[in-house]
């Protein structure tokens, strides 16, 4: 389904907050990988931080996943697990060139759960549907992430911007 389309139904809400929860484990996993896998000499030159960003945004992502599963919960639906996303995940991507490489990474990502989030919720917006989750509800916590993504998209933005 495309997001462009409205939301006509529990079960493409579903579907939708499940992919946000997938992003946010992706997103999650990525942060907390970065810093191990990348080679030792770049990993030294990693500063503070830079470790402090990819540990808040592992943090944020998993409260995130929490926030979806719970209305995810309220439509008695299930998601993936963390862990067959993690393992995933790790067979997936390589590990980062370097320090920048790490940034660039999670800006995308930033960016792309902010896209996603943001025409997730222009998708609602345009629905009159009822929801077997409180509409209200269900926009405050997609508007709160959409905008913890943003933040975040800016707080990398900004410590690239000094490291140039």
């Amino acid at each position: 389904m495309s997001l462009g389309q409205r939301v006509s139904n529990d079960r493409q809400l579903t579907r939708l907050l499940q992919i946000g929860v997938v992003l946010e484990e992706v997103v999650e996993s990525r942060a907390a990988h970065h810093l191990e896998t990348l080679p030792p000499d770049e990993r030294d030159a990693v500063d503070g931080e830079v470790e402090t960003l990819l540990v808040d945004a592992a943090e944020e992502s998993a409260d995130h996943r929490e926030r979806l599963e719970a209305l995810i919960d309220d439509l008695e639906a299930e998601t993936v697990s963390y862990e067959e996303i993690n393992t995933l995940v790790d067979a997936q991507y390589g590990p980062p060139e370097d320090t920048d490489g790490v940034l660039y990474d999670q800006l995308a990502n930033e960016e792309t759960a902010y896209k996603f989030y943001d025409d997730l919720i222009a998708a609602i917006d345009a629905s009159e549907t009822e929801f077997a989750v409180d509409r209200g509800r269900l926009l405050d916590t997609l508007t709160t992430i959409r905008e913890e993504e943003k933040e975040g998209a800016e707080e990398v933005t900004e410590i690239m911007e000094r490291r140039a």
